[in-house]
């Protein structure tokens, strides 16, 4: 659950047994039921800001605190051991599954406990590779990605990477973060029904979403990540009789399905940026300019397979440290980063997400200005289109 937190209006947070956003006195402002008329509409509403985001000042703040945090930035030479041993491991399980029905127990047991936990792993795999902190090479993070990408079945490595690296740009900004949910989707999934519904093909809204918000051009990479990936899949299924057919193919499609469904590790796209705190009507004000939380990380054993997305805190504040050095930033900068709310389960995240009536679509803190546009696209009339150098991207 999430960790039980007050903010304050100078923007500190506090641990406390009930999770409520003060106002500017300082003092808890009990939440209270909402009416049923524009409190509610006011209520069931995005969280509007006029902030900046938190995570450019604390990494100012904790780079002069202590500076020899940067040395912690750079390439993991692990990463590229791991993603090859996850690639081998869902290779040999779609030879093991070419003649298992696809409508049997154990090829879906094996796609969910097995196939959904690796592609998930190769998910953020892709993830830290988009911070071209595989290799020190560009062109390596790029043409790594799309090996990694084989796995899941359907071209995805070379979108992703623009649409993240603007996430980390314009966190939050209305339509430039495509983590962020649509209005349509605020409209018709914010009940117990639409939020499950949303939970069981949030890897579709993740894939789907960011082109209903903005397109970004197609390269030369995207070519090549897609001629690849369907070079994968036919050769699966037509070259090599006996040791591979259509199912295997069904095996990686439905194991990256289940990563982004109702799966464990799975609650890490909800965990990393929904508000579960109680949130005051003077907070909720963004006249009053009081702080919100809009970042959570999680410490759990998850992270073992998900290449610690969970200190997510950490990796909005510091792009450039790779997965295996993060739990190290987190010990230095300690001071910063223990009083910041955080979710102790993926698991009952997705749990609260569903069934709590005070959390749904509609809690992620927006901002209507500001952000940069990584990788160009059609929305240069809403930001400026970031030209920058990879180190500039990563910094």
């Amino acid at each position: 659950m999430a960790s039980a937190t007050t903010i304050t209006s100078n923007g500190t947070a506090k641990r406390k047994t009930a999770t409520t956003v003060n106002g500017s006195n300082g003092h808890a402002i009990s939440a209270t039921a909402p009416t049923k008329n524009a409190d509610e509409q006011k209520e069931h509403d995005f969280f509007w800001t006029y902030t900046e985001e938190p995570h450019r000042t604390r990494r100012l703040a904790i780079i002069k605190a202590h500076p020899e945090v940067l040395k912690l930035c750079g390439a993991e030479p692990l990463t590229k051991y791991v993603v090859a041993g996850v690639v081998v491991l869902q290779v040999l399980c779609a030879h093991l599954l070419r003649d298992t029905p696809f409508w049997s127990l154990k090829f879906w047991a094996v796609a969910y406990i097995i196939g959904a936990t690796s592609n998930q792993n190769l998910f953020l795999a892709i993830h830290e590779i988009s911070h071209n902190l595989a290799f020190r090479s560009p062109l390596a993070n790029r043409l790594f990605a799309i090996f990694a990408n084989l796995p899941i079945g359907l071209p995805y490595s070379a979108s992703f990477r623009p649409y993240h690296l603007t996430h980390h740009k314009s966190l939050g900004v209305d339509g430039l973060d495509t983590d962020l949910p649509t209005a349509l989707e605020a409209v018709f999934l914010d009940s117990i029904l639409g939020k499950a519904f949303f939970c069981t093909f949030q890897i579709l809204f993740y894939a789907l979403r960011p082109m209903a918000v903005y397109r970004v051009p197609f390269t030369w990479v995207h070519w090549v990540n897609v001629a690849i990936q369907l070079a994968f899949d036919y050769a699966l299924i037509t070259q090599f009789p006996g040791y591979f057919s259509v199912n295997s193919v069904l095996y990686l499609i439905l194991s990256s399905f289940l990563a982004g469904s109702l799966h464990p590790t799975a609650g890490h796209f909800i965990a990393e940026h929904y508000v579960y705190e109680n949130i005051s009507e003077e907070a909720r004000n963004p006249e009053n300019k009081i702080p919100l939380p809009e970042t959570y990380s999680y410490y759990g054993i998850l992270n073992f397979f998900t290449y610690n997305v969970g200190l997510h805190n950490e990796h909005h504040d510091f792009p450039a440290i790779p997965w295996t050095r993060l739990p190290k930033l987190n010990k230095i900068a300690k001071e910063f980063y223990d009083p910041l709310p955080t979710h102790e389960s993926w698991v009952y995240v997705l749990w609260q997400f569903i069934f709590d009536d005070k959390i749904g679509m509609t809690s992620r803190v927006k901002r209507k200005q500001g952000g940069r546009v990584v990788g160009g696209g059609n929305v240069a009339a809403k930001a400026k289109v970031a030209d920058w150098t990879a180190d500039e991207i990563e910094a």
